[in-house]
């Protein structure tokens, strides 16, 4: 995987504000915004074909503009029925492919979901799922970081400790970090620099410099319950302290690409960069 030169920001999908709704499109304004990442989001399906892939590899790469992708929403590498896990598997697998080939970095995904089961043994089958996905990808020499989320949900696998633990065993794999996930399924804690810093530090600690040189981060408001993430809202409708989270990835000389998912995608993306470079001329 090629190494990112420095901490972008764009948005989860086609900026709202694009004239003409289309991938092209979308990376072209994305740069004219004056942005530079954009997440392609296959959330309903892997929807770009291999030649639109080349075209959008040539446009992002004209435009200085990293390409991440969302894999879909419907993966579950945790399912009891083995079916379910192996269409989840070609999922990813899939996603992975096309990032590749439109030049792209990074995709993310939501492992799967503990339903009521032991997590160790939860764990075991998404690191045995991970395991098949990283030979197929290498054995195809599709190069790309395949990144399990921080989820919002309790519910949901995908704490900071299980997905840096997977990191540690496989080669392909490190970490999405969603602060807003992790603020929503801490119930409001992890929102402060003290536990900011910490969650980067365990990261340095375990997977070394490069996982923190190579960083997918999503963020945005969130508003959220006792069970979790509810919704995402933008960030200066939540209480999220977005500008301290800001002053930390700064501190600890973070690389890599910040994700808006907030509701107006560009708006925070673009909030969060001017932000971001005040801090770093201080």
């Amino acid at each position: 995987m090629f190494k990112v030169d420095r901490l972008r920001f764009g948005t989860a999908g086609i900026p709202l504000s694009t004239p003409k709704r289309s991938t092209i499109d979308g990376i072209t304004h994305v740069r004219n915004l004056g942005l530079d990442a954009l997440e392609l989001e296959f959330v309903r399906g892997v929807n770009l074909s291999p030649e639109l892939a080349k075209k959008v590899k040539y446009v992002a790469k004209k435009n200085d503009v990293l390409l991440t992708a969302h894999a879909p929403y419907y993966i579950n590498l945790s399912a009891a029925e083995k079916a379910k896990v192996e269409t989840s598997k070609d999922r990813i697998i899939q996603s992975a492919e096309l990032l590749h080939e439109a030049g792209g970095w990074s995709v993310v995904f939501h492992a799967g979901y503990y339903l009521k089961q032991p997590k160790e043994s939860v764990y075991q089958r998404i690191l045995e799922a991970l395991r098949d996905i990283e030979k197929e990808l290498m054995d195809k020499g599709v190069k790309v970081w395949i990144r399990p989320e921080l989820t919002g949900k309790p519910t949901q696998f995908g704490d900071l400790e299980e997905i840096v633990r997977l990191s540690e065993e496989l080669e392909m794999v490190l970490p999405t970090i969603d602060f807003a996930h992790a603020h929503a399924r801490n119930k409001g804690k992890c929102n402060s620099i003290e536990e900011w810093r910490g969650m980067l530090a365990l990261m340095e600690d375990r997977l070394g410099r490069e996982a923190l040189d190579s960083m997918h981060i999503h963020v945005s408001g969130i508003e959220y319950t006792d069970r979790g993430e509810k919704r995402h809202l933008n960030l200066q409708e939540s209480d999220m302290k977005w500008e301290d989270l800001l002053r930390v990835l700064r501190e600890f000389r973070v690389r890599g690409v910040v994700i808006s998912e907030s509701p107006n995608i560009e708006g925070d993306a673009l909030l969060m960069k001017k932000k971001y470079e005040e801090i770093e001329v201080q």
